[in-house]
């Protein structure tokens, strides 16, 4: 495998979005732990990670655009899978505990 020199254009959007979703997935990462409830806890990590983890996708496609020079699309199909199901999932995560709560007031 060769290394070819990533051009300046591409590499410093592509560092300023690594750092942007490094710290969007912190954030929603931390709202996990200080958020008090588990409704409120979902919020974060579903939105922060989502948009940290689009950062990244988009990051990663440009500098593998930059390396082939040509524009590389395979990472917008994972941008639509994540986008897709991380908030599908914790609406499946929070019916599933709105219903276990109902359970334990009956």
């Amino acid at each position: 495998m060769t290394t070819a020199a990533i051009p300046l254009w591409a590499a410093l959007p592509a560092s300023i979005l690594l750092v942007a979703g490094g710290l969007l997935a912190l954030i929603g990462s931390f709202g996990l732990l200080r958020l008090p409830d588990f409704f409120a806890r979902m919020h974060g990590p579903t939105m922060g990670n989502t948009l940290g983890i689009g950062c990244v996708l988009l990051a990663s496609m440009l500098v593998s655009s930059a390396q082939e020079q040509r524009l590389v699309l395979q990472q917008i199909l994972i941008s639509l899978f994540i986008v897709l199901t991380s908030p599908v999932t914790a609406l499946l995560l929070m019916q599933a505990a709105i219903y276990r709560h109902r359970r334990s007031a009956e």
